[in-house]
This record gives C-alpha cells, structure tokens and sequence, in this order.
C-alpha cells in the first residue's frame, strides 16, 4: 500500500513538475513567438501587397496598350498572361517563403524546448540527490545513538584484535 501510494505521489509529482515547465515556457516564449509571427506576418503581407501592386501595374499597362494600339489584341493577351504568370510564381515564392520561415519557427521552438526540458530534468535529478542524501544523512543520525556507536566502534576493534592475533602463514 504503501509503495502504491510513494509511486502515485512521485508520479503525480512529475506531472505537476512537467505541467510547471511547460507553463513556464509558454509564458516566457508567447510574447518573443507571437511578435515574431506578428512581423513575419506584416512582412508576408507587404509582400502580397507589392506583389498586387505589380499585378495592378501590368494590368494597367496592358489596358493602355489595349487603348494606343487597337490592332494588338494580341499583344496585350500576352502581357496579361506574363502579368499573371508573375503574380502565381509571387504568390508561390511567398508561399514557400512563409512555409520556410514556419518550419524554422517550429524548429526552434522545439529546440528550446528541448533545452528547456534538458536542464529541468537536471536540476530536478540534482534536486532529488540532495533530498536523498539529506534524509539518509537524518536517517543515520536517528538510528546511530551515543550507545550504538559505541558497539560498532567496540566491535570493529574486537575484530582488529582477532585479525591481528590469528597467525598467518609466514
């Protein structure tokens, strides 16, 4: 019963052990991630918005020439497929540039994490040592009284004396 009940604290102990850093790590790496993705997310929409831009551009350029050269129709297809070939490969680059910079992200994070849960788990094995060490050193200070250190020690000097008196082989 009593193992049953030293496993389940020192189980339930890991977890709130486990669920303290975790939190902890939410709370100290929210605010760095989130203005990160809040930056990337501004860059990504800038880059949307010049990519647009562009695209307005070629459109407008395409209608002007629409509307100088009457006799071009084809010519201003092309440049409105160029336009829009432009703003897919934009849009895709972009795309990939946010898919990159997201694994990155995720990368680091569990980098970090893992550091995180590396030096806990030290500190935590350093923790439980000295825990260890101190409730062997009060368990031997209870049970090593003035008399029974005087038996051990009354003991071990009988069995000197035996060792010491037994002949040997010369």
């Amino acid at each position: 019963m009593s193992a049953e009940v030293s496993a389940t604290m020192d189980f339930l102990g890991k977890v709130v052990n486990s669920l303290v850093l975790f939190g902890g790590l939410v709370l100290v790496l929210r605010k760095p991630v989130k203005a990160m993705l809040a930056k990337r997310t501004a860059d990504v929409g800038e880059s949307l918005h010049l990519a647009e831009a562009g695209r307005s551009e070629a459109e407008a350029r395409a209608g002007m020439s629409k509307a100088k050269l009457t006799g071009l129709a084809t010519e201003v297809d092309k440049l409105k497929a160029e336009a829009e070939v432009e703003g897919r490969r934009e849009t895709e680059r972009i795309a990939k540039a946010a898919a990159l910079e997201a694994e990155r992200l995720k990368k680091f994070t569990r980098q970090e994490l893992d550091e995180q849960v590396r030096r806990g788990v030290g500190e935590l094995k350093a923790y439980a040592a000295g825990r260890a060490a101190a409730v062997a050193r009060e368990r031997i200070r209870r049970r090593l009284t003035p008399d029974a250190q005087s038996a051990l020690i009354d003991k071990s000097i009988d069995r000197l004396s035996k060792l010491h008196e037994k002949p040997g082989p010369r």
